[in-house]
């Protein structure tokens, strides 16, 4: 036996006996257990006896000999890493996840206790996830409407780990609902949290906004009317049926784009897939199970008619922004962001 089969038999050995070790330590489950027992096996196996790779090296017609099990030994390799990479990667989304439901439990336990929060809460509630925007938040909220065809409306504002004085500017106007985040999640989490505390409430209806300042509060009544009057289960605000007071050609020129993608994808009209200007009835968006932390405006739309909800449009106008800058980033990186979820949302 060569010196390099006798280390890779030695090296497997110590991996085995390793992992034996760890697995007694109760510091692994059974799935990392098996895993990496079977990888150390496989090595000892390979090393003590290389013509076990002659199998596959003839099942595939590589080149005979010494020059076709190394071939054969890179295929194998290659497989336990995709295993493994596979492997890791449901390990990090659960931990994710399991994150996500411990900070949205925190966020909204103290639901019951809150009495000013509970004071806020109305019927129909604006939902406005905001990170940093604390001087357009001061000119968005007091003009939003208290009531609309006879539904009190009330505005809940979740604070996404601002480092400005966001949560400070929200707190000290009257009647407007507020929690914090204590760390930046993005977005789509921050609606997430927004969301559990409205189904904790009862709430009936929900309309979200984004914080700067670029949809205007006189479209409200256009994109909730229609949920009241039971005609949709949600509504989607459109620039692309509307008006803009600023074109971005690229921007726009990807709602258009999108909007295509996801029309063919679900064999229905869509033409603004990234609006955030949207309402919706809360007991028929209960059923909607919502992951995305970012770029996340095209999931609950795509989830929505997988469902077999009722989804509609109105014409929207958005503004210029007034104060800060987009937390968007750079247009082609988030077109390329944008897809993924897209047709991750779309084949999930």
């Amino acid at each position: 036996m060569s010196t390099l089969r006798i280390f890779g038999c030695l090296i497997g050995i110590i991996g085995l006996v390793a992992t034996f070790l760890v697995y007694r330590g109760a510091r692994w489950n059974k799935s990392n257990f098996i895993f990496l027992a079977l990888l150390n096996i496989s090595l000892i196996s390979i090393t003590i006896n290389p013509n076990i790779l002659n199998v596959l090296r003839d099942a595939l017609s590589l080149q005979t000999a010494y020059r076709g099990r190394i071939i054969a030994l890179l295929i194998v390799s290659n497989i336990f890493l995709l295993f493994y990479i596979f492997f890791t990667k449901l390990k990090i989304d659960n931990i994710h996840l399991q994150f996500d439901r411990l900070v949205r439990s925190l966020g909204s336990k103290d639901l019951d206790q809150n009495v000013e929060l509970v004071k806020c809460i109305k019927p129909a509630m604006i939902l406005i996830p905001a990170y940093n925007e604390e001087e357009n938040l001061t000119s968005l909220l007091p003009l939003i409407p208290r009531q609309i065809d006879g539904v009190e409306i009330g505005v809940l504002v979740v604070d996404d780990g601002s480092h400005d004085d966001t949560y400070a500017a929200v707190t000290a106007i009257p009647g407007i609902c507020v929690v914090k985040n204590l760390i930046n999640r993005g977005g789509g989490a921050a609606l997430r949290l927004g969301y559990d505390i409205l189904q904790k409430a009862g709430v009936d209806y929900c309309v979200t906004m984004d914080a700067d300042g670029q949809h205007r509060p006189d479209d409200i009544k256009n994109v909730l009317l229609p949920i009241i009057e039971n005609r949709f289960d949600c509504v989607i605000g459109s620039r692309i049926l509307g008006d803009r007071e600023k074109a971005n050609w690229l921007r726009i020129t990807g709602v258009y784009f999108f909007g295509r993608i996801v029309s063919a994808l679900l064999g229905k009209k869509i033409t603004d897939p990234s609006s955030g200007f949207r309402a919706f009835r809360m007991e028929a968006m209960a059923s909607i199970q919502l992951q995305e932390d970012q770029y996340h405006t095209s999931e609950l739309i795509i989830e929505a008619v997988k469902k077999g909800l009722r989804i509609g449009e109105v014409p929207i106008t958005i503004l210029r922004r007034k104060f800060g800058k987009s937390k968007k980033g750079k247009d082609l990186a988030y077109g390329f962001h944008f897809a993924k979820i897209i047709f991750k949302t779309w084949w999930r």
